[in-house]
């Protein structure tokens, strides 16, 4: 699946008459060359027969402690105290852990709920990674680069699978954060603007007072006026498409945000849930109601056939405050929870891959901020926590270790890059052969490394 840059430009005037239909200016920068091919988003075959169809990308921003949640260490609860291998003391595991499931899976008191899901869950307990830096983390776990912006994951199976309702923006990101990457973590890159993400607000904001922008009418006005704009739009553009291939991607951009605006608010209408629904996830609960919502939204947008959703929650980089871990557990506990069981009950979770990280763990120590020992960890990418549900995965299986205390990986080696193969395979796409040509050469969301990590696929 390889495309050559295409060498056209638009001529000034050309521009100008295009960008004076814009409707609100819409759609209308970072046009990349190859972005207005028809059919850009019409459905692809994988390149082999896939287990799953589409991503839930549930990102845990800040890396969570896998110690007080998902990775048991009772030699590091035995030894809590003692001169740690680094400046701090071993820190004991705050929360008791107790095995559930018939998989007989260790989590952490902290999550009641998602324990009753853990026949459900893949957990990859070596996973490693490149930093423990957040600014260069966070776009690797994104995008598999951090020295030069590169496409996102949503943005490769976006380009290799197409989507499945042309009326509904193959990829969505929900409250993403504006540090450490930005848009770049949901952005295109050098793949066509088509790939790149929607926004529906920004971390910090309240889900319900979130929206996307261009969507909604001025003043809560009828649209009329746009779509007599995008109408005019169309028509004066008609005798410049067999000029140019660019003013293609313009003018589809447009017919998106026109789609969007009756199938977006209808699929964002969590009215049509009903009670039990809405209390199995949460929702207007105080403390799970906003990640509730995000959780549920996932899961319409999934169904309705979008192919890549990301969900973020921040507030765990737990330098102190460690004690605050199990509240903060609480606001995502019960709706992932409900999610997977609501994506189970509806038949889909078997072809929908979900999966949940951070961009790194914690270390098994404690903190030493300004020379003073706190009540939190630092960061580790040695040897760290993540885990997939459903879309082809083996439901109640712990894969990899840590050595006794958890600094660092020493069984089962799950790289950040391996992740990123593993994903695209279990979509039915070769990650060697998912590739983009830009520049002279191919690039690849795993770059020159990765390896599927067979061992977990059902």
């Amino acid at each position: 699946m390889k495309h050559e840059t295409a060498n056209t430009q638009l001529s000034r005037r050309q521009w100008l008459k295009v960008a004076s239909c814009s409707v609100g200016g819409l759609a209308l920068t970072g046009l990349a060359p190859q972005a207005s091919q028809a059919g850009l988003l019409s459905p692809r075959i994988a390149h082999f027969t896939p287990k799953a169809k589409r991503v839930i990308f549930l990102f845990i921003n800040g890396g969570p402690s896998q110690f007080e949640s998902f990775d048991f260490k009772p030699e590091l609860k035995a030894n809590g105290g003692k001169k740690g291998q680094n400046k701090g003391k071993l820190l004991a595991p705050l929360y008791d852990f107790a095995q559930h499931g018939e998989s007989g899976m260790w989590i952490s008191e902290a999550f009641p709920h998602l324990a009753k899901q853990s026949d459900e869950l893949c957990m990859l307990n070596g996973m490693t990674g490149p930093s423990r830096a957040h600014p260069i983390a966070i776009p690797m776990l994104h995008t598999g680069e951090f020295k030069f912006q590169r496409p996102s994951m949503g943005a490769w199976v976006l380009y290799g699978l197409g989507t499945e309702n042309q009326n509904l923006p193959g990829f969505f990101t929900i409250k993403p954060t504006r540090t450490f990457g930005g848009p770049a973590n949901y952005g295109s890159a050098f793949l066509p603007s088509t790939f790149q993400a929607t926004r529906l607000g920004w971390s910090g904001q309240s889900i319900q007072t979130a929206s996307i922008s261009n969507l909604q009418s001025q003043h809560g006005l009828a649209a009329n006026p746009e779509r007599t704009a995008l109408a005019l739009a169309q028509k004066m553009n008609e005798e410049l498409l067999g000029q140019t291939a660019d003013v293609r991607g313009v003018i589809d951009s447009l017919n998106l945000s026109e789609q969007m605006r009756d199938a977006v608010p209808e699929v964002m209408d969590l009215s049509r849930e009903s009670k039990a629904t809405l209390d199995m996830y949460g929702v207007d609960e105080k403390s799970t109601d906003d990640f509730a919502r995000q959780c549920l939204l996932a899961r319409r947008l999934s169904e309705a056939g979008v192919r890549f959703v990301e969900v973020s929650t921040t507030g765990w980089d737990h330098h102190s405050g460690l004690d605050k871990f199990k509240s903060k557990a609480e606001t995502i506990d019960k709706p992932i929870a409900a999610l997977l069981a609501d994506l189970k009950q509806r038949g889909l979770l078997d072809e929908t891959l979900v999966l949940w990280s951070g961009e790194f763990g914690r270390q098994p120590e404690t903190q030493i901020l300004s020379g003073k020992e706190t009540l939190g960890r630092d960061h580790n990418s040695t040897g760290y926590t993540a885990w997939l549900a459903g879309g082809g995965t083996q439901g109640g299986l712990t894969h990899g270790a840590t050595d006794a205390l958890g600094y660092k990986t020493v069984e089962g080696e799950v790289h950040l890059h391996d992740l990123h193969a593993t994903m695209l395979h279990l979509l039915g796409l070769d990650h060697k052969k998912l590739v983009y040509r830009f520049g002279g050469r191919d690039f690849r969301l795993t770059n020159i490394y990765g390896n599927v990590v067979q061992e977990i696929i059902a």
